[in-house]
Protein backbone atom coordinates (compact mmCIF):
# COMPACT_ATOMS: atom_id res chain seq x y z
CA UNK A 1 0.00 0.00 0.00
CA UNK A 2 1.19 3.50 -0.77
CA UNK A 3 2.16 5.60 2.27
CA UNK A 4 -0.67 7.64 3.75
CA UNK A 5 -0.94 11.32 2.95
CA UNK A 6 -2.80 12.87 5.87
CA UNK A 7 -5.15 15.81 5.80
CA UNK A 8 -3.16 17.68 8.46
CA UNK A 9 -0.61 15.88 10.59
CA UNK A 10 1.64 17.15 13.41
CA UNK A 11 4.89 18.76 12.29
CA UNK A 12 7.60 19.05 14.90
CA UNK A 13 10.20 21.79 14.71
CA UNK A 14 13.05 20.05 16.52
CA UNK A 15 13.38 22.07 19.73
CA UNK A 16 10.31 20.62 21.48
CA UNK A 17 12.41 17.90 23.12
CA UNK A 18 14.65 20.53 24.71
CA UNK A 19 11.72 21.86 26.74
CA UNK A 20 10.46 18.36 27.52
CA UNK A 21 13.90 17.25 28.71
CA UNK A 22 14.12 20.37 30.85
CA UNK A 23 10.81 19.42 32.46
CA UNK A 24 12.09 15.92 33.17
CA UNK A 25 15.47 17.13 34.44
CA UNK A 26 13.79 19.53 36.88
CA UNK A 27 11.01 17.04 37.74
CA UNK A 28 8.31 19.45 36.49
CA UNK A 29 6.23 16.61 35.09
CA UNK A 30 3.24 17.42 37.26
CA UNK A 31 0.49 19.73 36.00
CA UNK A 32 1.59 23.34 35.56
CA UNK A 33 5.16 24.57 35.81
CA UNK A 34 7.58 26.89 33.96
CA UNK A 35 6.69 25.62 30.49
CA UNK A 36 3.03 26.49 31.05
CA UNK A 37 3.89 29.99 32.27
CA UNK A 38 6.24 30.64 29.37
CA UNK A 39 3.95 29.11 26.76
CA UNK A 40 1.24 31.53 27.87
CA UNK A 41 3.71 34.40 27.47
CA UNK A 42 4.66 33.12 23.99
CA UNK A 43 0.99 33.10 22.96
CA UNK A 44 0.32 36.63 24.16
CA UNK A 45 3.51 37.95 22.56
CA UNK A 46 2.50 36.43 19.22
CA UNK A 47 -0.97 37.98 19.37
CA UNK A 48 0.68 41.42 19.58
CA UNK A 49 -1.86 43.02 21.91
CA UNK A 50 -2.32 43.55 25.61
CA UNK A 51 -3.96 40.18 26.15
CA UNK A 52 -3.61 37.40 28.69
CA UNK A 53 -3.82 33.63 28.13
CA UNK A 54 -4.64 30.53 30.16
CA UNK A 55 -3.20 27.33 28.70
CA UNK A 56 -5.79 24.57 28.88
CA UNK A 57 -6.26 20.90 28.08
CA UNK A 58 -8.36 21.66 24.98
CA UNK A 59 -9.97 24.47 23.03
CA UNK A 60 -13.32 22.94 23.98
CA UNK A 61 -12.45 23.49 27.63
CA UNK A 62 -11.83 27.13 26.76
CA UNK A 63 -15.29 27.57 25.26
CA UNK A 64 -16.86 25.84 28.28
CA UNK A 65 -15.04 28.15 30.70
CA UNK A 66 -15.82 31.21 28.58
CA UNK A 67 -19.54 30.42 28.66
CA UNK A 68 -19.39 30.00 32.43
CA UNK A 69 -17.54 33.30 32.79
CA UNK A 70 -20.16 34.95 30.54
CA UNK A 71 -22.79 33.88 33.06
CA UNK A 72 -24.58 31.32 30.89
CA UNK A 73 -27.14 29.36 32.90
CA UNK A 74 -29.47 26.43 32.12
CA UNK A 75 -32.16 27.54 29.69
CA UNK A 76 -30.19 30.54 28.42
CA UNK A 77 -29.66 30.91 24.69
CA UNK A 78 -26.26 31.19 23.00
CA UNK A 79 -25.84 32.07 19.33
CA UNK A 80 -23.35 29.85 17.55
CA UNK A 81 -22.12 29.61 13.98
CA UNK A 82 -23.79 26.60 12.40
CA UNK A 83 -20.97 25.63 10.04
CA UNK A 84 -18.29 24.50 12.47
CA UNK A 85 -16.95 21.51 14.35
CA UNK A 86 -19.21 20.27 17.14
CA UNK A 87 -16.72 21.45 19.79
CA UNK A 88 -17.92 25.01 19.17
CA UNK A 89 -21.47 24.07 20.17
CA UNK A 90 -21.16 21.16 22.60
CA UNK A 91 -20.16 23.31 25.61
CA UNK A 92 -23.48 25.16 25.27
CA UNK A 93 -25.18 21.84 25.92
CA UNK A 94 -22.80 21.08 28.83
CA UNK A 95 -24.47 23.99 30.61
CA UNK A 96 -28.00 22.92 29.64
CA UNK A 97 -28.26 26.10 27.60
CA UNK A 98 -29.85 26.29 24.14
CA UNK A 99 -27.75 26.80 20.99
CA UNK A 100 -29.23 29.11 18.37
CA UNK A 101 -27.51 28.45 15.06
CA UNK A 102 -26.71 31.10 12.46
CA UNK A 103 -25.88 30.46 8.82
CA UNK A 104 -22.73 31.35 6.87
CA UNK A 105 -22.09 34.03 4.28
CA UNK A 106 -20.28 33.32 1.01
CA UNK A 107 -17.29 35.68 1.34
CA UNK A 108 -15.58 33.83 4.22
CA UNK A 109 -17.97 30.88 4.85
CA UNK A 110 -18.28 32.13 8.43
CA UNK A 111 -21.13 33.61 10.48
CA UNK A 112 -23.36 35.89 8.45
CA UNK A 113 -23.71 39.29 10.14
CA UNK A 114 -27.13 39.71 8.51
CA UNK A 115 -28.49 36.42 9.84
CA UNK A 116 -26.82 37.10 13.19
CA UNK A 117 -28.78 40.32 13.62
CA UNK A 118 -31.97 38.66 12.40
CA UNK A 119 -31.50 35.91 14.99
CA UNK A 120 -30.87 38.41 17.82
CA UNK A 121 -33.94 40.46 16.95
CA UNK A 122 -36.16 37.40 16.76
CA UNK A 123 -34.88 35.87 20.00
CA UNK A 124 -35.41 39.21 21.81
CA UNK A 125 -38.93 39.40 20.35
CA UNK A 126 -39.52 35.92 21.76
CA UNK A 127 -38.37 37.12 25.21
CA UNK A 128 -34.86 35.64 25.18
CA UNK A 129 -31.85 37.91 24.76
CA UNK A 130 -28.89 35.66 23.85
CA UNK A 131 -26.19 35.50 26.52
CA UNK A 132 -23.24 35.13 24.11
CA UNK A 133 -22.25 34.89 20.43
CA UNK A 134 -19.74 32.31 19.14
CA UNK A 135 -18.36 33.12 15.67
CA UNK A 136 -15.74 30.77 14.20
CA UNK A 137 -12.84 31.40 11.81
CA UNK A 138 -13.25 28.35 9.56
CA UNK A 139 -10.12 26.76 8.12
CA UNK A 140 -8.12 29.83 9.14
CA UNK A 141 -10.23 32.38 7.23
CA UNK A 142 -11.22 35.27 9.52
CA UNK A 143 -14.93 35.87 10.02
CA UNK A 144 -16.37 39.35 9.38
CA UNK A 145 -15.41 40.41 12.88
CA UNK A 146 -15.84 44.16 12.52
CA UNK A 147 -19.49 43.70 11.56
CA UNK A 148 -20.08 40.94 14.10
CA UNK A 149 -18.52 42.97 16.93
CA UNK A 150 -20.58 46.05 15.99
CA UNK A 151 -23.82 44.04 16.11
CA UNK A 152 -22.80 42.43 19.41
CA UNK A 153 -22.04 45.85 20.90
CA UNK A 154 -25.37 47.24 19.71
CA UNK A 155 -27.24 44.55 21.65
CA UNK A 156 -24.70 44.33 24.50
CA UNK A 157 -23.97 40.62 23.97
CA UNK A 158 -20.44 39.31 24.66
CA UNK A 159 -18.55 37.61 21.85
CA UNK A 160 -16.66 34.38 22.48
CA UNK A 161 -14.34 34.15 19.48
CA UNK A 162 -13.56 30.61 18.33
CA UNK A 163 -10.11 31.03 16.79
CA UNK A 164 -9.25 27.33 17.10
CA UNK A 165 -8.31 27.08 13.43
CA UNK A 166 -6.96 30.60 12.97
CA UNK A 167 -3.77 31.14 14.97
CA UNK A 168 -1.79 33.64 12.89
CA UNK A 169 -4.74 34.82 10.79
CA UNK A 170 -5.64 38.50 10.96
CA UNK A 171 -7.68 41.35 9.53
CA UNK A 172 -5.60 44.45 8.73
CA UNK A 173 -3.01 43.23 11.23
CA UNK A 174 -5.41 42.61 14.14
CA UNK A 175 -4.97 38.99 15.08
CA UNK A 176 -7.78 36.48 15.27
CA UNK A 177 -8.12 35.63 18.94
CA UNK A 178 -8.03 39.29 20.04
CA UNK A 179 -11.53 40.44 19.02
CA UNK A 180 -13.84 38.77 21.51
CA UNK A 181 -14.49 39.52 25.14
CA UNK A 182 -12.96 36.05 25.37
CA UNK A 183 -11.33 33.99 22.63
CA UNK A 184 -10.13 30.43 22.37
CA UNK A 185 -7.28 28.74 20.54
CA UNK A 186 -6.67 25.05 19.83
CA UNK A 187 -3.43 23.08 19.76
CA UNK A 188 -4.97 19.75 18.85
CA UNK A 189 -2.81 17.33 16.86
CA UNK A 190 -4.15 18.49 13.49
CA UNK A 191 -3.83 22.24 14.07
CA UNK A 192 -1.21 24.55 12.60
CA UNK A 193 0.88 23.97 15.74
CA UNK A 194 0.18 21.35 18.38
CA UNK A 195 0.78 20.52 22.01
CA UNK A 196 -0.46 16.96 21.34
CA UNK A 197 -3.80 18.07 22.74
CA UNK A 198 -4.49 21.46 24.23
CA UNK A 199 -5.92 24.92 23.88
CA UNK A 200 -6.03 28.34 25.45
CA UNK A 201 -8.48 30.97 26.63
CA UNK A 202 -7.44 34.52 25.73
CA UNK A 203 -8.87 37.81 27.01
CA UNK A 204 -7.84 41.46 27.33
CA UNK A 205 -9.10 41.48 30.94
CA UNK A 206 -6.51 39.88 33.23
CA UNK A 207 -9.20 39.20 35.85
CA UNK A 208 -11.15 37.03 33.39
CA UNK A 209 -8.08 34.93 32.63
CA UNK A 210 -7.25 34.64 36.34
CA UNK A 211 -10.78 33.37 36.97
CA UNK A 212 -10.43 30.91 34.08
CA UNK A 213 -7.20 29.55 35.58
CA UNK A 214 -8.92 29.22 38.96
CA UNK A 215 -11.87 27.29 37.54
CA UNK A 216 -9.55 25.16 35.39
CA UNK A 217 -7.59 23.97 38.45
CA UNK A 218 -10.60 22.53 40.29
CA UNK A 219 -11.51 25.96 41.73
CA UNK A 220 -9.39 25.42 44.80
CA UNK A 221 -9.68 28.36 47.18
CA UNK A 222 -6.68 29.87 48.96
CA UNK A 223 -6.46 27.73 52.09
CA UNK A 224 -3.99 25.22 53.59
CA UNK A 225 -6.61 22.51 53.05
CA UNK A 226 -8.84 21.80 50.05
CA UNK A 227 -11.58 24.41 50.18
CA UNK A 228 -14.08 24.93 47.33
CA UNK A 229 -16.74 27.60 46.96
CA UNK A 230 -17.17 27.04 43.20
CA UNK A 231 -17.48 24.00 40.95
CA UNK A 232 -14.12 23.50 39.28
CA UNK A 233 -12.68 21.57 36.36
CA UNK A 234 -9.47 19.71 35.58
CA UNK A 235 -8.76 21.79 32.47
CA UNK A 236 -5.18 23.04 32.81
CA UNK A 237 -2.46 22.11 30.33
CA UNK A 238 0.37 19.92 31.62
CA UNK A 239 3.94 21.19 31.81
CA UNK A 240 5.03 18.47 29.36
CA UNK A 241 2.48 19.44 26.72
CA UNK A 242 3.33 23.11 27.19
CA UNK A 243 6.96 22.21 26.48
CA UNK A 244 5.88 20.89 23.09
CA UNK A 245 3.98 24.14 22.59
CA UNK A 246 7.03 26.29 23.35
CA UNK A 247 9.01 24.48 20.67
CA UNK A 248 6.11 24.77 18.23
CA UNK A 249 5.78 28.52 18.79
CA UNK A 250 9.35 28.91 17.53
CA UNK A 251 8.28 27.63 14.10
CA UNK A 252 4.75 29.04 13.93
CA UNK A 253 5.59 31.79 11.42
CA UNK A 254 7.28 29.20 9.22
CA UNK A 255 4.29 26.84 9.48
CA UNK A 256 1.95 29.63 8.34
CA UNK A 257 4.18 30.31 5.33
CA UNK A 258 4.26 26.59 4.50
CA UNK A 259 0.48 26.19 4.72
CA UNK A 260 -0.04 29.24 2.55
CA UNK A 261 2.44 27.81 0.03
CA UNK A 262 0.41 24.58 -0.10
CA UNK A 263 -2.72 26.62 -0.80
CA UNK A 264 -0.91 28.51 -3.56
CA UNK A 265 0.06 25.23 -5.22
CA UNK A 266 -3.57 24.13 -5.18
CA UNK A 267 -4.64 27.51 -6.53
CA UNK A 268 -2.19 27.28 -9.42
CA UNK A 269 -3.29 23.73 -10.18
CA UNK A 270 -7.05 24.17 -9.89
CA UNK A 271 -7.78 27.73 -11.04
CA UNK A 272 -8.30 26.64 -14.63
CA UNK A 273 -10.65 23.73 -13.93
CA UNK A 274 -14.24 24.63 -14.71
CA UNK A 275 -16.51 24.10 -11.70
CA UNK A 276 -13.75 24.29 -9.06
CA UNK A 277 -13.56 27.36 -6.81
CA UNK A 278 -11.20 28.21 -3.97
CA UNK A 279 -11.88 30.64 -1.11
CA UNK A 280 -10.18 33.98 -1.75
CA UNK A 281 -9.09 36.34 1.01
CA UNK A 282 -11.25 39.49 1.15
CA UNK A 283 -9.34 42.78 1.06
CA UNK A 284 -7.34 43.21 4.27
CA UNK A 285 -7.83 39.59 5.33
CA UNK A 286 -4.93 37.21 5.95
CA UNK A 287 -5.64 33.49 6.40
CA UNK A 288 -3.15 31.05 7.86
CA UNK A 289 -4.67 28.56 5.36
CA UNK A 290 -4.85 25.89 8.04
CA UNK A 291 -6.75 23.79 5.53
CA UNK A 292 -6.97 24.35 1.79
CA UNK A 293 -10.59 23.94 0.74
CA UNK A 294 -12.45 23.83 -2.57
CA UNK A 295 -16.00 23.78 -3.86
CA UNK A 296 -16.89 21.35 -6.64
CA UNK A 297 -19.94 22.33 -8.70
CA UNK A 298 -21.18 19.20 -10.52
CA UNK A 299 -23.32 21.32 -12.84
CA UNK A 300 -20.07 22.69 -14.32
CA UNK A 301 -17.73 19.70 -13.98
CA UNK A 302 -19.71 17.19 -16.01
CA UNK A 303 -21.31 15.61 -12.92
CA UNK A 304 -18.02 15.23 -11.05
CA UNK A 305 -18.79 15.88 -7.38
CA UNK A 306 -16.72 16.48 -4.28
CA UNK A 307 -17.38 12.80 -3.46
CA UNK A 308 -15.97 11.72 -6.81
CA UNK A 309 -12.72 13.46 -5.94
CA UNK A 310 -12.71 12.39 -2.30
CA UNK A 311 -13.15 8.73 -3.16
CA UNK A 312 -10.49 8.91 -5.88
CA UNK A 313 -8.03 10.38 -3.36
CA UNK A 314 -9.00 7.78 -0.77
CA UNK A 315 -8.30 5.00 -3.29
CA UNK A 316 -4.72 6.29 -3.45
CA UNK A 317 -4.46 6.40 0.38
CA UNK A 318 -4.77 10.21 0.43
CA UNK A 319 -6.96 11.70 3.13
CA UNK A 320 -9.43 14.46 2.29
CA UNK A 321 -12.63 15.41 4.06
CA UNK A 322 -15.97 17.12 3.35
CA UNK A 323 -16.43 20.56 4.85
CA UNK A 324 -18.01 20.66 8.30
CA UNK A 325 -21.59 19.43 8.33
CA UNK A 326 -23.60 22.35 9.75
CA UNK A 327 -24.69 21.97 13.35
CA UNK A 328 -28.35 22.62 12.54
CA UNK A 329 -28.28 19.45 10.39
CA UNK A 330 -26.76 17.32 13.15
CA UNK A 331 -29.19 14.86 14.79
CA UNK A 332 -28.07 15.91 18.27
CA UNK A 333 -29.12 19.54 17.58
CA UNK A 334 -32.18 18.88 15.41
CA UNK A 335 -34.50 20.80 17.74
CA UNK A 336 -32.31 23.91 18.01
CA UNK A 337 -33.38 27.20 16.38
CA UNK A 338 -31.66 28.08 13.10
CA UNK A 339 -31.51 31.32 11.10
CA UNK A 340 -30.26 31.25 7.53
CA UNK A 341 -30.83 30.74 3.83
CA UNK A 342 -29.11 27.41 3.21
CA UNK A 343 -25.62 28.76 2.44
CA UNK A 344 -23.86 26.40 4.85
CA UNK A 345 -25.84 23.43 3.51
CA UNK A 346 -24.64 24.16 -0.03
CA UNK A 347 -21.06 24.56 1.19
CA UNK A 348 -21.25 21.20 2.95
CA UNK A 349 -22.76 19.53 -0.11
CA UNK A 350 -20.04 20.73 -2.49
CA UNK A 351 -17.02 21.43 -0.27
CA UNK A 352 -13.85 19.40 0.26
CA UNK A 353 -10.79 19.88 2.47
CA UNK A 354 -7.59 18.84 0.70
CA UNK A 355 -4.37 17.62 2.35
CA UNK A 356 -2.82 20.78 3.79
CA UNK A 357 -0.05 19.83 6.19
CA UNK A 358 3.07 21.97 6.43
CA UNK A 359 5.08 18.73 6.12
CA UNK A 360 3.73 17.78 2.68
CA UNK A 361 6.60 16.98 0.30
CA UNK A 362 6.90 17.73 -3.39
CA UNK A 363 6.27 14.04 -4.07
CA UNK A 364 3.13 14.17 -1.92
CA UNK A 365 1.79 17.10 -3.92
CA UNK A 366 2.52 15.32 -7.19
CA UNK A 367 0.61 12.25 -5.98
CA UNK A 368 -2.37 14.48 -5.15
CA UNK A 369 -2.14 16.28 -8.49
CA UNK A 370 -2.06 13.00 -10.41
CA UNK A 371 -5.39 12.05 -8.83
CA UNK A 372 -6.83 15.46 -9.68
CA UNK A 373 -5.66 15.07 -13.29
CA UNK A 374 -7.16 11.59 -13.50
CA UNK A 375 -10.53 12.78 -12.17
CA UNK A 376 -10.86 15.94 -14.23
CA UNK A 377 -9.14 14.85 -17.45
Amino acid sequence: MKPKIWLSSPHMGGTELNYIHEAFDTNWVAPLGPNVDNFEKDITAFLKEDVHAAALSAGTAGIHLALILAGVQPGDEVICQSMTFSASANPIAYLSAIPVFVDSETDTWNMSPQWLEAAIKDRIAKGKTPKAIIPVHLYGMPAKMQEIMAIAAQYDIPVIEDAAEALGSHIDGKMCGTYGAMSILSFNGNKIITTSGGGALVAHDAAIVAKARFLATQARDAAPHYEHTHIGYNYRMSNICAGIGRGQMEVLAKRIDQRRAVYQQYYNKLKGIKGITLLDEPAGYFSNRWLSTILVNPAETGAITRETLRLALDEENIESRPLWKPMHLQPVFKDSPFYGDGTSEKLFENGLCLPSGSNLTADDMQRIFRVIDKVFN
